[in-house]
């Protein structure tokens, strides 16, 4: 369920992030991707963690496969002085990323499920549209923050009742506008701009330190009235979905986002919010979108 000052949605929600956006990134035509992963979680996992996991994995094994990957190496040096006698040692470590970003998911993720010795085998065989990034990156960070405004609360693990807040700083002027998806419920709601804003997007300045969700944070850029979050849960755990538009150019919301109550979030159904996201994606190669996910418990 979430709650905020102004309005309660029933369902628990759920945010967010943690990430490393990029722009300006350039992309080709959407393409249809598919994969089949298999991810061995340790016994003490939930089956719906596992499954996730390997959903996840599965999807950057379709975009990879399709677009290719880079892998970074880079080599370090530590010297250590113990009783007068030094060592040094040389350390490798390689990062991969994936040179594409995954737009939709196109029907129901099929998942083959096999229990073995304190593991379990989650294969997950998926379909997909997914559009390739021909240009480096330009890192910005974005991070749930739970009970705290400073980023010593980050995490993507919340409780029921909750607060969640969100840092969010670019190296580049934009714009940012962000979307929750209440998987449960199959609806998205519009969290960003607030409520009460008459803006698309929220204006973005390079190198500028956001908390949002905070009042008290938004009286020193002298805001308006501010949404407040309080996550809970009907269930023992839910998952929730947060959508991060980022632009160095100004960009639309999508007509039909509405509601009747005053204290209720803009919404519209994930059916149409993913029509919807597919169309400006393609049309508008500087945007950059990013999904992350949370989960919260009882």
């Amino acid at each position: 369920m979430f709650h905020s000052s102004w309005f309660m949605v029933k369902r628990g929600f759920l945010f967010i992030i943690t990430v490393l956006f990029a722009f300006p990134l350039f992309s080709q035509k959407i393409q249809k991707v598919s994969a089949k992963y298999t991810y061995y979680a340790p016994e003490t996992m939930s089956i719906e963690e596992a499954k996730r996991t390997a959903l996840k994995y599965a999807q950057i094994q379709a975009i990879a496969d399709e677009f290719g990957s880079i892998v970074t190496q880079s080599t370090s040096l530590m010297s250590s002085d113990k009783n007068g006698q030094f060592d040094e040692k040389f350390f490798s470590l390689a990062e991969t990323d994936v040179k594409g970003e995954w737009i939709e998911t196109i029907g129901e993720p099929v998942y083959d499920i096999q229990f073995g010795d304190h593991v379990i085998a989650v294969t997950c065989d998926i379909k997909g549209k997914a559009r390739e990034i021909t240009q480096a990156k330009v890192e910005f960070i974005a991070k749930p923050l739970r009970n705290g405004t400073s980023l010593k609360y980050e995490s993507t693990e919340f409780r029921d009742g909750d607060d969640l807040y969100l840092y969010f700083q670019s190296p580049v002027d934009g714009f940012l506008s962000v979307y929750l998806l209440d998987e449960m419920a199959q609806t998205v709601y519009s969290i960003l701009p607030y409520k009460s804003d008459n803006i698309a997007t929220v204006p973005i300045v390079a190198n500028s330190e956001y908390i949002f969700f905070s009042v008290r944070d938004a009286e020193k850029i002298d805001r308006g009235k501010v949404d407040e979050y309080k996550l809970s849960c009907n269930l023992e755990k839910e998952y929730n979905t947060m959508y991060i538009l980022f632009s160095p150019s100004q960009f639309g919301k999508r007509n039909g986002f509405d509601s009747d109550i005053e204290d209720v979030p803009d919404n519209i159904s994930y059916e149409n919010f993913k029509q919807w996201l597919v169309k400006i994606l393609t049309k508008d190669k500087k945007i950059q979108t990013n999904q992350i996910k949370i989960t919260i418990s009882k």
